[in-house]
Parts: structure tokens; C-alpha cells; sequence
């Protein structure tokens, strides 16, 4: 199926291509888009989930296209080039991957199968890959491993959420390009990224970015989503987005402009962002640093998770969610954590789980997270 998305044919052709996962049945969408807005060449992708309702990005090939020729410019892709498919085909930051193949006519392999850290260095290794893009918990299993980069590779993204500092340098440390990236699915995959090693991300050419008086964040550009196809029952629901608007985010950032450039700095996302005893605490910094002691403690075994849930006198509180984890393990894991934190941040409780539940993408359904803890009595 790869293949073609890789050809002109479907580039410029006008139907309308559903990202779907294997085994996915088509509920009509396809067809009420070509009904209700005509046929436009859109590409739908669903929404991870990680908060509120689920619906479908409706993009437009034209606005892949977009896209793909800014971050290949961005990072002067060449023929000489080859890109490594390491993320699903039916989300945005994988599909993104073939829209830059095609439109820098460069090939691109596959990695098959459930995600392996070793196996994906193997892939690299084998094809001469010079190009692919990963999510965060995937650099964490790269370096947990120990595992050095392959020669051939020259850049490696990462988007799709927050990569510590830790872990981005271990990873540089075992010759792993790593280049930040912010984006998401409206954006057709990238806004920003770092040009080079440690350098501030750079909004690409494409966007107009602007934020309100709090830093949060609103973007206009020629990769913009043109609305959502909302499920309502039985039908759909549209909901657009005004390109002269812009899309307004829930993300914080702060932007610097000097020689005709805009450098982007991400500061925290709104729904990330809980009072404890009246004092915010953002939960990515949490996370990031729970995720370095995981490295330094050699506690890479299992998954660990920070959630927060509701409680009466303080407003909200903390839990360390563990899967996969022996019980001294995760114990001293919150310890650490605990010594770094003020007081009112403090870790509460360790609860174990089966599983964490995350999407295709390694997010965590913090929704889902939280209600299956409460559920559990936490």
C-alpha cells in the first residue's frame, strides 16, 4: 500500500484518502466529505485521543504537499537522501514521511512489525536511511538500550510531544541526530524544528505565528487544516477552521523574530497545566524529569507514568502510574522523583496497572488514564 502514496497519481488526484489503521472499516466519511465540500483531494486523519472527543483533521493534499516541500528545504533534502518510515501511515507524522519522499523524489523503506528499538537500528543500518522521525518514547527505548546510531544517519525528528533535556543529549551522546520539532496534525505534521544541533527551533516559511497576551499560540499558514468531520451518531458534523482566523491552540509558546526569521520556544500546554493548594504545576517538566531518573536509575523496565487526579482539599494531587514495574522499583523511582520536587508537587502514591494506556503514537489517554484510577479507588 505504501507505494502508492509515492506516485503523482494520487498526489494530484482529486479523491479522498481516509487514514485508517489495518482492519479499520469505512463508515461513510469518505463519501460525505465528497459529498458536502466536493471532491478536493482530502487526506483525513483522526485525532490521538489524548483529550476530549475524537474526530478527523480534514487536510487537503495540496496542504501535505505544502508541508512536505518546507521540511525538506528546511533541511536541504537531496536526491542523495533516504527516509525510514518508523511511525504509522495513518497519522499525520508518518504519512508526512511519504508526502516528503514524493516530493523530493527520494525512496523511503518501512519498518514492519511492532516497534523494536534494536530492530529499528538494524533497519537504519541495512538501508543507509539518512532521514526518518520518531516520538519521544521511542528515543527513550534507542537510549535505554545503548544503542549508537547508524553512520548514514544525518537527521533524526522528533515530534509528537516533550523530549527531555536528558534524554535528547544521551541520545546525541550515542551520535543520534536529534532535532526537536513542534507541530501537529491541523499543521500537516511540522510548524518548527531545529535547523542544527541545539539550535532554537525555527518556524518554518509557511506559517504565520502570533500569540495572546498569556503566550498562547495562533497560526496561519498554506498547510492549515480546513476543518474537522466531527462523528454525531449516525452522521457527521463539520466544523471549520477560518484560515484567515488562524487556528488558535492550547499550547504556550514564546517567539523570537531577528534577520526575517521566527524562532519558537515551547513553553506548556494549557491542559497541562493543575493547581495544587492554589500554585500551578505544569506536568511536563514532571514527566521529563521522572523519565531522566528512570535513565540514571536503570529503570527502563515497564512503563511509568505522572497523572494527576482530583482531591478534595488541595484541588488535585499526583500519582506515579506504573506497568511493568517491580514494586522496590517503582518505590524508589517516586523517592528520587519526590527529592527534586517542592513540596506541594510531591508524588502521593504509586499505583500499579496493568497497562498504560497510550495511542498508536506512544501518547498517553491521560483521559483514560485517570478514569481507569479513579475506577480502581485511587
Amino acid at each position: 500500500m505504501m507505494n502508492e502514496y509515492l506516485t503523482a497519481a494520487f498526489w494530484q488526484g482529486a479523491e479522498t484518502h481516509v487514514a485508517r489503521a489495518p482492519g479499520e472499516v469505512d463508515d461513510g466519511l469518505s463519501a460525505w466529505m465528497d459529498h458536502t465540500h466536493g471532491r478536493q483531494g482530502w487526506c483525513l486523519f483522526q485525532t490521538s485521543g489524548t483529550e476530549g472527543r475524537r474526530k478527523w483533521v480534514a487536510l487537503t493534499k495540496a496542504a501535505l504537499q505544502a508541508s512536505a516541500c518546507a521540511v525538506n528545504a528546511h533541511f536541504a533534502v537531496t536526491r542523495a537522501d533516504r527516509w525510514l518510515l518508523a511511525l504509522p501511515s495513518w497519522h499525520v507524522g508518518g504519512f508526512g514521511i511519504l508526502a516528503r519522499a514524493f516530493a523530493a523524489g527520494v525512496p523511503v523503506d518501512a519498518v514492519s512489525g511492532k516497534w523494536d528499538a534494536r530492530l529499528f537500528a538494524a533497519k537504519v543500518a541495512e538501508t543507509g536511511a539518512t532521514l526518518t522521525s520518531l516520538v519521544p518514547t521511542q528515543v527513550f527505548d534507542l537510549v535505554a538500550a545503548g544503542l549508537a546510531a547508524p553512520k548514514s544517519l544525518r537527521v533524526v525528528l522528533v515530534g509528537g510531544g516533550a523530549l527531555s533535556d536528558e534524554i535528547r543529549q544521551a541520545a546525541l551522546d550515542l551520535g543520534w541526530p536529534v532535532r526537536t520539532t513542534y507541530g501537529m496534525t491541523e499543521t500537516a505534521s511540522q510548524v518548527a524544528s531545529e535547523p542544527s544541533e541545539g539550535g532554537e527551533m525555527e518556524v518554518l516559511p509557511i506559517w504565520q505565528p502570533v500569540t495572546d497576551a498569556e503566550g498562547v499560540l495562533t497560526i496561519r499558514g498554506a498547510a492549515l487544516a480546513k476543518g474537522y468531520a466531527i462523528r454525531e451518531g449516525s452522521g457527521w458534523h463539520w466544523e471549520a477552521i477560518d484560515p484567515a482566523k488562524g487556528l488558535s491552540t492550547r499550547d504556550r509558546v514564546s517567539l523570537r523574530r531577528e534577520g526575517g526569521k521566527c524562532f519558537l520556544s515551547f513553553t506548556g500546554r494549557e491542559a497541562g497545566i493543575i493547581k495544587i493548594l492554589g500554585e500551578l504545576v505544569a506536568l511536563g517538566p514532571v514527566q521529563s524529569r521522572l523519565d531522566a531518573l528512570r535513565l540514571e536509575m536503570h529503570l527502563a523496565e515497564g512503563d511509568a507514568v505522572i497523572c494527576d487526579l482530583p482531591d478534595e482539599r488541595a484541588g488535585a494531587r499526583l500519582v506515579l502510574a506504573v506497568s511493568g514495574m517491580p514494586h522496590e522499583a517503582a518505590d524508589k523511582l517516586c523517592e528520587a522523583l519526590n527529592r527534586d520536587l517542592r513540596p506541594f508537587e510531591q508524588v502521593r502514591a504509586v499505583l500499579s496497572m496493568s497497562q498504560i494506556p497510550r495511542g498508536d503514537l506512544g501518547k498517553v489517554r491521560q483521559h483514560e488514564l485517570r478514569r481507569c484510577l479513579i475506577e480502581a479507588g485511587a
